[in-house]
């Protein structure tokens, strides 16, 4: 006797964006047993009726940084709020491992998530500058040879152990002391095990196209498959220089080169302030920078190394302080360099100086020093994808964060939705799901059709916005009725069920 099929969840009557770029279609979605089911097989345990809502596959944030806060906020609302399923993390050459010691690796932070029963999945990537850290500390210098091979085979367990690729953050040190051919051989090792290479590039502002040009270089040495970071163009003398950044792409990609970018929809990064330094004033790490702070000498030298920056890639009235350890300029969160500056009679590179050293060199920013053109430009081109760049995962919390944290996905659906959006709707999905899970080889995620995995998301396109914004951040996205990770609703009429069925994804190492 045959038994009848159990449909756990029927999603009827919205109209379907499949996450592939197809037009919009009307059609029914069963979810059985944790997968996309075909409609009309089986009898539903729970209906969803999304009539006049857009059903979309779940979306997967390709620049995230939550594998650093995670564990400490797994029910990570500001993602459902968003219809965000998947986090890509270990951005930027951050990753939580490797560690110190031989346990500190990629399989013992991975089941720390999966202690932690996340509310979203979690796709790893392992950091450069976690790897430099690891073996040779924050020294500035060369790595030798047996030095090189050891970062080669913390890479290649972080391979084995399920990792989605290599990062860097050549802007940011350690990773930023690395020369061209440190980061070429580790892309080969990257490429030898089928993974991607994520980028945030040595440069955003004067040197802009020449960071590309370096990017692709190591892609061309290594045979890697390229993702650049966040792409974007940093101060009003290089507004405009993403058009040659992305020609230099086209380029590379008509002569066989597997590249792609992605873009947050904001014309103001977010960063740490010591970013903003000359690299080899962190020689050493935060202790050595302190100290050189403390020396009149060598803090007449980071002076000197700051202060052509200013007004041209550093914008001291655009440059917020977002987050701070305790100290004297607490207070002053939300506030930018230039106030701080003429309310304490320095220099602008100066007030840099002083918060830095009175708060331990742990001071976050919000930068705004983009034109919305090139943001725009970025957006539209085919090979970019959506991606937050955050970390903040639910709100109310200190300081004064980025509205990326909260809004970057609403802030591109909504509008495009409604037919006033910078891309169509169904290719604004496609740019947050089924091109970033194929960045990643995430071969079962991305599209809504049978045999996929059941993460979706249902919107209301009438209400879909970002209402976070840069002086009210602390705020959750609107329009995200319904969402399902791994066939378990986790956002329900737009509240969070608290059902977390999450996880530390890992790649099969045979890719």
């Amino acid at each position: 006797m045959r038994h009848a099929l159990n449909t756990d969840v029927l999603i009827t009557g919205g109209l379907l964006i499949d996450g592939t770029g197809a037009p919009p279609r009307h059609a029914d979605v069963a979810v059985s047993s944790g997968r996309i089911a075909h409609a009309g097989v089986g009898t539903p345990t729970q209906v969803i009726d999304a009539t006049g809502l857009i059903v979309t596959p779940g979306l997967i944030d390709l620049h995230s940084h939550a594998d650093f806060t995670i564990l400490d906020t797994p029910t990570a609302e500001a993602c459902l709020h968003q219809g965000v399923t998947t986090l890509v993390t270990g951005n930027c050459g951050m990753s939580p491992f490797p560690g110190p010691d031989d346990g500190a690796d990629l399989a013992a932070f991975a089941a720390a998530v999966d202690d932690a029963r996340p509310a979203v999945n979690l796709a790893l990537l392992v950091g450069h500058g976690a790897l430099r850290a690891a073996v040779l500390g924050q020294e500035r210098r060369d790595p030798d040879r047996a030095e090189l091979e050891r970062m080669r085979g913390l890479l290649a367990k972080a391979a084995e152990q399920g990792a989605f690729g290599l990062s860097t953050g050549l802007i940011y040190a350690p990773g930023s002391f690395a020369a061209t051919e440190e980061i070429e051989a580790l892309a080969a090792e990257t490429a030898r095990h089928g993974l991607l290479y994520a980028t945030h590039m040595r440069d955003e502002g004067d040197r802009l196209v020449e960071a590309v040009e370096e990017a692709l270089s190591v892609a061309r040495a290594s045979g890697v498959r390229l993702q650049i970071s966040h792409l974007k163009a940093m101060g009003p003398a290089n507004h405009g220089k993403v058009e040659r950044a992305l020609a230099l792409m086209d380029a590379a990609a008509a002569q066989g080169l597997d590249v792609a970018c992605d873009v947050y929809p904001y014309t103001a990064s977010s960063t740490t302030l010591t970013s903003r330094l000359p690299d080899w004033a962190m020689d050493g790490g935060t202790a050595a920078l302190l100290a050189r702070l403390a020396d009149p000498a060598d803090r007449e030298r980071v002076l000197a190394g700051l202060r052509p920056a200013v007004g041209r890639t550093f914008l001291p009235e655009g440059v917020i302080l977002a987050e701070l350890s305790p100290g004297p300029y607490a207070d002053r969160v939300g506030d930018s360099i230039a106030a701080i500056a003429g309310d304490t009679g320095v220099e602008p590179a100066e007030a840099v100086l002083d918060v830095l050293a009175a708060h331990r060199a742990q001071v976050m920013i919000v930068n705004h020093a983009m034109a919305e053109r090139d943001v725009t430009a970025v957006l539209r081109h085919p090979r970019s994808a959506v991606a937050s760049d955050g970390w903040v995962l639910r709100a109310p919390g200190d300081g004064h964060p980025h509205p990326r944290n909260f809004g970057t996905f609403a802030r591109v659906l909504g509008p495009s939705a409604r037919g006033e959006g910078v891309v169509p709707v169904a290719e604004a999905v496609r740019k947050m799901s089924s091109l970033p899970a194929a960045r990643l080889a995430l071969t079962d995620r991305g599209t809504v059709a049978p045999g996929q995995v059941a993460d979706v998301a249902v919107f209301d396109p009438a209400s879909t916005a970002d209402l976070a914004t840069y002086g009210d951040p602390w705020r959750y996205a609107a329009g995200a009725r319904h969402v399902l990770v791994s066939g378990e609703v986790v956002l329900a009429d737009g509240v969070p069920t608290g059902a977390r069925p999450g996880r530390a994804l890992r790649r099969n190492p045979a890719g």
